[in-house]
């Protein structure tokens, strides 16, 4: 039986405003990319979903960001290659304290925005995360897009390099992610992104913005936990999967 992860960003918020429904987003998902107070998220909030997930067996990833709260680490920016590393770092360090204390651990590290887009190509901001994850000790898997960067210096550092695909965002003829300023970067429809979830599981194929078939090989499928309705997307989702013959199970 072929097996897919499901992850979802989680724990977007901070202080009183939240943009994620944690708590019934982590009744369905096998993976949560928990927000480490970088783009979104703080102390209480990072406690309390590590909680959640732990309650509910759901595994614990840190989503690393460049430092922009204002921009919900949406925008391009410059770190130097060793602040950015302890940056990184300082974020995983920060979530496994609550996750240790909810009886689980940090169990993966995934970049978030604009740091997440940037290590696809750039060789020395993917070398940076990734000894962020070396410095934080611990061989942790690294979440991507296939072909990124960051996978391969990943790999050739020991660490687990592990694939990941998009089922509500629109990808280039080359298999990167359309950028999210322009026309039809977010796939909207909820039947074309359960239809797209369950291609990319079962043949690793998806549409292209071009219309083109592409290949993209993933272990773990990507569900936005800030798209409206995202909760009964991800519910249509997961259904439609085991319907399929899909095993939905963490890969880490």
């Amino acid at each position: 039986m072929t097996a897919i992860d499901l992850n979802a960003d989680l724990g977007e918020g901070f202080g009183r405003w939240r943009l994620t429904d944690d708590e019934r987003l982590l009744s369905v998902v096998s993976s949560a990319n928990v927000a480490c107070g970088f783009h979104a998220g703080d102390a209480a909030t990072m406690r309390r979903v590590c909680e959640l997930a732990a309650a509910r067996g759901v595994t614990i990833g840190a989503q690393v960001s460049y430092r922009d709260l204002a921009g919900f680490g949406r925008r391009a920016m410059d770190v130097p290659p060793a602040e950015l590393a302890a940056e990184v770092a300082y974020q995983i360090g920060a979530l496994e304290v609550f996750a240790r204390a909810a009886g689980a651990r940090v169990a993966y590290v995934k970049p978030h925005g604009a740091l997440y887009n940037r290590v696809v190509h750039d060789e020395e901001q993917a070398a940076a995360v990734v000894d962020g994850v070396l410095l934080a000790g611990g061989a942790l898997p690294v979440l991507g897009l296939p072909g990124s960067r960051v996978l391969d210096l990943a790999a050739k550092a020991g660490l687990p390099a592990v694939t990941e695909a998009f089922a509500d965002r629109a990808y280039t003829d080359r298999g990167t992610l359309v950028p999210r300023g322009s026309e039809g970067a977010v796939v909207t429809d909820p039947e074309a992104v359960v239809e797209r979830s369950v291609s990319l599981a079962r043949s690793g194929v998806v549409a292209a913005h071009s219309g083109a078939r592409i290949e993209v090989r993933a272990r773990s499928l990507c569900l936005h936990g800030d798209t409206p309705g995202a909760v009964e997307l991800a519910r249509r989702v997961r259904e439609r999967l085991t319907a399929a013959g899909v095993r939905v199970e963490a890969f880490a």
